[in-house]
């Protein structure tokens, strides 16, 4: 199907020298027919692509109505106060790969570029979206991790009719989607005909210095135990995660090592690494006889260690610690240096954490 589109302006001084200079004829009317694609009828994800000014957006809006983001964001609320729960935030905010959880309490106008494209996103993923100028503003290693985890939720909740338009085809292989139109090209492809390339990270230990490069990006505290034992994960040999231990001294257990931080940079989370890196690091250790522990109140690796086969819940899985008290108040053996006036932990004895300990294959 053409569609043409026509476009009327005042002739001027000014259009008539471009006109001659450029030997341009240019009555006030500019008239484009543009290319509109016959898309599937049942998909999940489709791809409009092509450079500026080829016809993405018309197209767009031909074949869907147009998705934005509903009530705009109020400057006086924090970007997870627009949803409707904090389950349906935490999923949401999740599947963009925007998993600080500083961040959801700040308001949008204070967030990056980067963040507000992903909290754009989070308010969009329903069905029948279509989405313009996706990733343009953003950076490539953000465009990357974002669709993959896009594509993940999308496909994971069965949503339908969801339609992006970008500038860019790098994020082809890791958006994965049913469809695409090449605008540059005039070419339809159908099929998720790209494989999405593997991720490969390099990991390595590192000094403790480098925790001032994710440190404000820990969803609990900024603080490093200075008798951490310290990894990193590499990207192309740039850093974008960042893993401490430390040893737990028990009376019951013998080389036991626990996690202490585990932070993903926010450019690259959505990509699975951090889950890959904590696992990658505990299998290291299991295997040099070791055990392996972990707690967390972040759900969404919580959850993935429920579900999987590599992790067991210990005794404490889902309790909220009200063990670090004595029924009189006082703090324990282990909490001595604390009292039940202590603020923080009072606040952290009451959240209910996942604790698992990494078993690996058996």
């Amino acid at each position: 199907m053409i569609k043409t589109l026509k476009v009327s302006t005042t002739p001027d001084e000014i259009t008539r020298n471009i006109s001659k200079a450029f030997d341009y004829e240019f009555s006030g009317e500019i008239t484009e027919n543009i290319q509109i694609p016959e898309i599937p009828k049942d998909f999940q994800i489709g791809l409009i692509v092509g450079s500026s000014g080829s016809g993405k957006s018309t197209i767009l809006k031909t074949l869907s109505v147009m998705n934005e983001v509903k009530g705009g964001w109020d400057p006086s609320k924090s970007i997870a106060s627009h949803f409707d729960s904090f389950e349906e935030a935490s999923e949401k905010f999740g599947a963009v790969g925007l998993n600080s959880i500083p961040t959801w309490l700040k308001p949008y106008q204070v967030l990056s570029t980067g963040e507000r494209f992903r909290a754009d996103m989070a308010r969009c993923l329903e069905n029948d979206a279509a989405i313009d100028e996706y990733t343009s503003t953003v950076n490539r290693s953000v465009a990357i991790s974002c669709s993959m985890s896009i594509s993940k939720y999308i496909r994971s909740h069965h949503l339908q009719h969801i339609i992006f338009a970008s500038c860019h085809d790098d994020i082809i292989p890791y958006l994965e989607p049913d469809w695409v139109y090449d605008t540059d090209k005039q070419v339809f492809f159908t099929g998720r005909y790209l494989q999405r390339p593997p991720i490969k990270l390099e990991i390595q230990r590192c000094d403790k210095s480098l925790w001032s490069m994710f440190s404000k990006y820990h969803y609990l505290s900024s603080k490093l135990n200075p008798s951490s034992t310290c990894y990193t994960a590499l990207l192309d040999g740039h850093p974008v995660a960042f893993l401490a231990l430390l040893t737990q001294p028990c009376g019951t257990l013998k080389n036991a090592w626990r996690e202490h931080r585990l932070v993903v940079h926010p450019d690259y989370q959505g990509m699975g690494i951090g889950n890959k890196f904590s696992e990658s690091v505990g299998q290291a250790y299991i295997d040099n006889g070791n055990r392996y522990f972990s707690k967390t109140v972040n759900p969404r690796c919580g959850e993935h260690r429920d579900r999987s086969s590599l992790w067991k819940g210990t005794s404490h899985n889902h309790q909220a610690r009200n063990d670090y008290f004595k029924p009189d108040g006082s703090a324990r053996l282990k909490t001595r240096r604390y009292s039940m006036n202590d603020t923080g932990l009072k606040i952290h004895s009451q959240r209910v954490c996942y604790c698992h300990e990494y078993v690996g294959d058996r």
